[in-house]
C-alpha cells in the first residue's frame, strides 16, 4: 500500500492538528492576557503543544509529498509557510516575550488573523488566501 492511499487518514490528522493548535494557542493566549501565566505555562500545556504541532509538521510534510506540491516550488504553499513562520514569531510575543498586557493582545489579535490566513491559504490553494474567493 502506498502513501497515497492514506491521504484521507493524513488529512484528517492534519486537519485535526490544526484545530488543536489553534484551540491550545488561544486559550493559553487568553490566559495571559488574563495574567494567569501560572495556568498558561503549565508544563502539560506546553508538551501538548510540541507534540500537538510536531504532529502538525509530519502530517503536512507527508501531504506534500503525497500531492507532490512543495513550498518554494508552489506558490500556496509558500505563503503557508511564511505565514506560519510569522505565526510562530506572533504566538512567541503573545505567549511569552510581550511585557505589557496591550502587547499580548495585539500579538494574539495578530496571530489569530494571520491563523485565519493560513487556513484560508489552504482551503482555496491560493497565496491571496480568502481573498481567492472574491475573484471566482
Amino acid at each position: 500500500m502506498t502513501l497515497a492511499a492514506h491521504f484521507p487518514q493524513i488529512l484528517a490528522v492534519h486537519v485535526g492538528s490544526v484545530a488543536l493548535s489553534g484551540s491550545l494557542f488561544s486559550a493559553r493566549a487568553v490566559l495571559r492576557i488574563a495574567d494567569r501565566n501560572d495556568a498558561a505555562n503549565l508544563p502539560v500545556l506546553r508538551y501538548a503543544s510540541y507534540v500537538i504541532d510536531t504532529t502538525l509538521l509530519v502530517a503536512a510534510i507527508l501531504l506534500t509529498r503525497i500531492v507532490h506540491q512543495y513550498p518554494f516550488v508552489d506558490a500556496w504553499l509558500t505563503a503557508k509557510v511564511l505565514l506560519l513562520v510569522l505565526y510562530i514569531g506572533l504566538g512567541s510575543l503573545a505567549l511569552k516575550r510581550a511585557r505589557s498586557r496591550s502587547a499580548r493582545i495585539a500579538a494574539t489579535l495578530a496571530a489569530w488573523a494571520v491563523f485565519a490566513a493560513i487556513i484560508g491559504v489552504a482551503v482555496t490553494r491560493s497565496p491571496a488566501s480568502w481573498f481567492a474567493l472574491l475573484r471566482r
